[in-house]
């Protein structure tokens, strides 16, 4: 059984999907992070050295086990040569909402 078809199998379940959905927006950051990391060609060691944040943090934000409050993400982004963009967008619509920080 591949990944996806666990995944597939899995979100019959309710629960499961509910929480999987509950999950995703600190999912879409961390992706974010380490996409916007790798775009710049950055090691987590080249980016903890621009912005002063530990690499071991750097870490434990990338698998998960640390949410970052906004500020350390503009910072993160500040060392990326990159600003921080928060969407808001309705559960109901296509619009977006955007906001700059």
């Amino acid at each position: 059984m591949t990944l996806k078809e666990y995944k597939e199998k899995k979100m019959k379940d309710p629960e499961f999907a509910a929480a999987y959905e509950e999950m995703q927006p600190e999912m879409n950051v961390i992706r974010a992070m380490i996409d916007a990391r790798i775009s710049k060609n950055m090691s987590q060691k080249d980016l903890s050295e621009k912005t002063g944040i530990a690499q071991t943090e750097i870490s434990r934000l990338e698998n998960g086990t640390r949410n970052p409050s906004i500020k350390l993400l503009q910072r993160l982004a500040e060392g990326m040569d990159m600003v921080l963009n928060v969407t808001f967008t309705p559960k109901d619509q296509g619009t977006v909402v955007k906001g700059k920080g």
